[in-house]
């Protein structure tokens, strides 16, 4: 293992704790990029996800045929679409319209921004959740679309509305299914290196705000990794990251499959 050097010369909590990264100093603290990574994630999934249910139902319950037949398509390209080019996209509409719009939303909210520039928090979690959106809606559209006709059924043969009956009959079926697709919107959202690294600053400080800006660890590794490597533990170190990266992503996954298969076992 590469990174086993700095796993011996620093604890693990010290390397995990450390609010410090100045590798020509030996200071390696992952803190600021886990918060960083945590932040744009969350945001992004705060923001993605309410719209992307109602659009996946939509589609499944309520949108006519030839609807379908136009937005799923387009679904699939918006998937497809390389992560530099929504980085490009987040650098020139809404990294701009961030700083536009940060002073009167920071005194909406009561919040001190710091940072005019607008490369923030909210800009990458924009940008993640424009990316996430179509998986998640797909995914959700899928599940729906596979619960049995005969529950819609009986439902609406006991009086029940088309609404109650999404409600009551088919969104509890599809309850685990729609979970997968945010665990994977989370997952993809959590790893993304190209836009987030464009739009959310780079700077390795600790976020108290959404309008600051923050520094992933996958930002850290793309911008870092193959430099002043020449640096004792520097290469340890970003190989430490990717594996912090990697096991916070396990223990994530596992998380969720275990809620999953509660929820399975409870259900039948």
């Amino acid at each position: 293992m590469r990174s086993r050097p700095i796993l011996i010369s620093k604890s693990i909590w010290d390397l995990i704790g450390g609010r410090i990264w100045q590798p020509l100093q030996g200071e390696f603290g992952f803190y600021p990029f886990i918060i960083g990574t945590i932040w744009v994630t969350v945001i992004a999934m705060l923001i993605a996800i309410p719209p992307c249910l109602l659009n996946a139902l939509y589609l499944a319950e309520y949108a006519r045929p030839v609807t379908r037949a136009l937005l799923k398509p387009l679904l699939d390209l918006l998937a497809g679409i390389p992560s530099v080019v929504y980085g490009v996209w987040g650098m020139i509409v809404i990294v701009p319209w961030v700083q536009h719009v940060s002073p009167s939303l920071s005194k909406l909210l009561r919040i001190k921004v710091s940072n005019p520039t607008g490369f923030s928090v909210l800009a990458g979690g924009i940008v993640l959740a424009v990316m996430v959106a179509p998986v998640i809606i797909s995914v959700v559209y899928e599940v729906v679309e596979s619960v049995p006709d005969g529950l819609r059924q009986a439902s609406l043969a006991v009086g029940a509305t088309h609404w109650q009956t999404i409600k009551y009959a088919v969104i509890p079926e599809a309850i685990p299914g729609i979970i997968a697709a945010v665990v994977l919107g989370f997952s993809r959202a959590f790893g993304e290196t190209m836009a987030v690294l464009m739009v959310v600053g780079n700077v390795p400080q600790v976020p108290t705000s959404i309008f600051e800006p923050a520094y992933p660890l996958t930002a850290l590794i793309a911008n870092n990794y193959g430099e002043m490597m020449s640096i004792p533990l520097y290469d340890a170190a970003l190989m430490g990251a990717a594996l912090l990266l990697l096991v916070i992503m396990v223990i994530f996954n596992l998380i969720s499959a275990m809620i999953l298969n509660r929820i399975i076992r409870h259900k039948y």
